[in-house]
């Protein structure tokens, strides 16, 4: 007799998509030169200084244990 399965688990015979599949399928494309970073940046930041106040965070959290 077979266990039932838990909520949250996968059935043993399922198989997770790779990252490149997923990309795949939501026609994500790879980075191939810096103007494609900076026309991500005007999607997903309003001003420059909105991105450089999230860049100088991220990098304050990155070097907060080193001090």
């Amino acid at each position: 007799m077979t266990e039932p399965q838990r909520v949250g688990e996968q059935h043993p015979s399922a198989r997770r998509a790779s990252l490149e599949e997923l990309a795949h399928q939501k026609g994500l494309k790879p980075v191939e030169s810096i103007n494609d970073l900076e026309a991500f940046a005007l999607d997903v930041w309003d001003s420059d200084e909105d991105l450089q106040a999230f860049l100088a965070d991220v990098h304050a959290s990155r070097h907060a244990d080193l001090a």
